[in-house]
């Protein structure tokens, strides 16, 4: 861990990661069990990254914790997803706020269980006034859904008139995302050997590294992190401009 920890840069850190946490069921199987096994011990890596990001200075760390796709998975994976939500949120708010971790959200949560839902504002109220780490969750999130979402609620605003179609550029359509005031991430990871983005942040990522590893996520903790930072600082960010022209300032 120490090797890449060293490695880092702090003053070029990533402001935001983004994480798609992907290889819980494949793990289990591997290991002759079953998917909720693998996905009870995700939280661990959760928890590693987690304070790992908090640990270097990441101001921003968002987790694909449950897509809206994932509603469509076996009723009995997806009701024990939900109780170890809970269980997870009820464990980990003493936690979040030892470390000054705020937790937010993102997604659909009017599709969640009553209970699974009160637990989630519970953990927000209370870790609200922590100064570190913002640590999102998007859960019961899709970025079609939330695009589909800011269209709708700037159509409803353009015909009560407190908008109009020639007002419409890049920052306004920022403010109907649900990331409204949560900057970019500039770096994207996917574990599990998968490469695409599934529908997570699409508008979002339009210039984000992009970084997969074979890596299940079980199995990914925070040196894993640092490990992907240090290839992160590695590359060369051009945002459409050549590397002379970077180089120039």
């Amino acid at each position: 861990m120490e090797m890449h920890l060293d490695n880092i840069n702090k003053v070029q850190l990533p402001k935001h990661i983004a994480i798609i946490m992907d290889g819980n069921g494949r793990w289990a199987q591997e290991k002759g069990e079953d998917r909720l096994y693998g996905h009870f011990h995700g939280v661990n890596s959760v928890r590693s990254v987690a304070e790992g990001a908090s640990e270097i200075g990441i101001e921003y760390l968002t987790l694909y914790a449950f897509s809206t796709e994932n509603w469509d998975r076996p009723q009995q994976e997806v009701n024990g997803l939900m109780e170890l939500l809970i269980q997870t949120i009820r464990k980990e708010v003493p936690t979040l706020n030892k470390n000054n971790i705020r937790l937010l959200v993102i997604g659909d949560l009017s599709m969640l269980p009553k209970d699974a839902q009160d637990e989630m504002n519970e953990a927000l109220e209370e870790t609200q006034h922590n100064s570190g780490l913002k640590l999102i969750l998007a859960l019961s999130y899709s970025s079609r859904w939330e695009l589909v979402l800011a269209i709708k609620n700037i159509a409803k605003d353009i015909v009560s008139r407190q908008l109009s179609p020639e007002e419409i550029n890049q920052t306004v359509i920022e403010k109907y995302l649900t990331t409204s005031g949560i900057p970019d991430p500039e770096l994207l990871i996917r574990t599990s050997g998968e490469h695409r983005v599934s529908n997570f942040l699409l508008y979002q990522i339009a210039y984000s590294e992009l970084y997969f590893t074979d890596t299940k996520w079980p199995d990914f903790d925070k040196e894993k992190l640092f490990e992907a930072i240090v290839a992160y600082q590695n590359r060369e960010r051009r945002f459409g401009k050549t590397g002379e022209q970077i180089k120039k300032g």
